[in-house]
């Protein structure tokens, strides 16, 4: 479970620190060829980028996450007797409502 936490909190300060380097890196000049954009031009390609690499942590992110062995991930016992227990209550439910009463005649 540590691991899943760390995993989550390193993906979430990427998707913090990546669009704000990027956006700090254009508007003090400090990537190669930004001094030679307008400053309209400038806006556009370092938002556009930003939220780029937002979207590229998210999707590395799933990737980890679809990476784990499902194997050692086992469902809470109580969890499905419960579940288990609902589920059989509300089919008996259902047939009983579904049954139509007998008519009198």
């Amino acid at each position: 479970m540590a691991g899943v936490i760390r995993k989550f909190f390193i993906a979430s300060m990427f998707m913090w620190v990546a669009p704000v380097a990027i956006l700090y890196g254009f508007n003090h000049n400090l990537l190669p060829g930004s001094t030679q954009l307008s400053p309209h031009y400038l806006t556009l390609v370092s938002g556009f980028l930003a939220v780029i690499s937002v979207n590229v942590v998210i999707a590395l992110y799933v990737y980890m996450a679809m990476k784990e062995p499902s194997d050692k991930h086992e469902p809470d016992p109580a969890f499905l007797a419960e579940a288990k227990a609902s589920v059989s209550q509300s089919t008996n439910q259902a047939d009983n409502s579904s049954q139509p009463g007998k008519k009198q005649q």
